[in-house]
Formats: structure tokens, C-alpha cells, sequence
């Protein structure tokens, strides 16, 4: 049984593709373009290409579909990794805290439940309560609270300092 033989469409000229090889950074979207070059220069069944470029079968098929449908969108990809699925850009996200921190600058204390309300209040819909812990992880906050009593503190000793205190007197009480 005989391989098939993958056809590309020309959405490039080879000059194009030549280009796009020379311009784009990282080796595995060079791979994609090389791919793509070679199948349209000289047709050769998925498993040469796999073989030659270091992809698997379907690997280049897909690719190959893809590029026949969308054209230079399906090389082009974002690629992996920087959070495709963030809410917002890192920056945007500290445009979104700063009212925050200046509440926080003023001695007011911000919640992470005021956090969640404005953010869910921004993107429209409800969120996680661990996106906001994430958002703030991500932005060195940590969690800081008042402490009820000093470590070190002493009733007995607080009470007869109070005791001890020059214009304390019964006389001197409205």
C-alpha cells in the first residue's frame, strides 16, 4: 500500500515561506514553515516529513489541514505557555490592584472578597476565589493582620500600670 501523498495549497509564494523562515523565532515554528515549504516544493507522503522534521504523522497532517483551511493563521500561532487563558495582562492586572493599594497605603484594609467582586464585577462573570489568591501571588501581596494582643503583654502588669498613673484618681472621673 502506497503512502498519500500531502498536497498544500499556496496561500505564499516559495519567496514568502523563504522569508517567513528567515523572520520567525523559535526552531519549532522554522520546523512548521520548513514543512510547509517542502510540502509544496516537492509532495511527499506525512510519514517522509515526519521522519525528516522530527514530527509525528498527524503532527503533519494537522498541520498541513490546517494550513490548507485557515491559510498563514495556522503557522502563525501563539504557541505554548504565557497564560493564554489570563483574564488580563500582567500589567493591566496591576493597573487593577493599584486602587487597591492605595486604599491599603491609607490604612484601610482591603479584602480579598472586595478583590473578587471588583474583578468578577470586570470580566462579567463569576470567578474562582483561588484566581484572586493566583493574582495575588503574582503580585508579591501577602497577608498581613492586625494582631489582637502583643505576644509579650502581660494583664496583671497592664492593670496596675493603669493603676499607677499620676491624675487617675476617682475624683478626676466625670
Amino acid at each position: 500500500m502506497k503512502d498519500k501523498v500531502v498536497n498544500v495549497k499556496k496561500h505564499l509564494s516559495d519567496v514568502e515561506i523563504e522569508n517567513r523562515i528567515r523572520e520567525v523565532v523559535g526552531f519549532w515554528r522554522v520546523k512548521r514553515w520548513q514543512i510547509i515549504k517542502h510540502a509544496m516544493l516537492s509532495p511527499c507522503p506525512a510519514k517522509t516529513l515526519s521522519l525528516i522534521y522530527g514530527m509525528s504523522i498527524g503532527g503533519v497532517n494537522n498541520l498541513i489541514s490546517q494550513y490548507n483551511k485557515v491559510g498563514i493563521k495556522a503557522i502563525d500561532t501563539v504557541g505554548k505557555g504565557r497564560r493564554q487563558r489570563a483574564y488580563m495582562p500582567h500589567d493591566k492586572e496591576k493597573d487593577f490592584l493599584s486602587p487597591f493599594v492605595e486604599k491599603a497605603k491609607k490604612g484601610l484594609i482591603t479584602t480579598t472578597a472586595e478583590i473578587k467582586k471588583a474583578l468578577e464585577d470586570l470580566v462579567g462573570h463569576k470567578i474562582h476565589k483561588t484566581t484572586i489568591y493566583r493574582l495575588l501571588d503574582r503580585h508579591n501581596w501577602r497577608k498581613i493582620a492586625p494582631r489582637p494582643i502583643h505576644p509579650k503583654s502581660n494583664k496583671l502588669e497592664q492593670e496596675d500600670f493603669k493603676k499607677k498613673i499620676p491624675g487617675r484618681s476617682s475624683k478626676n472621673k466625670r
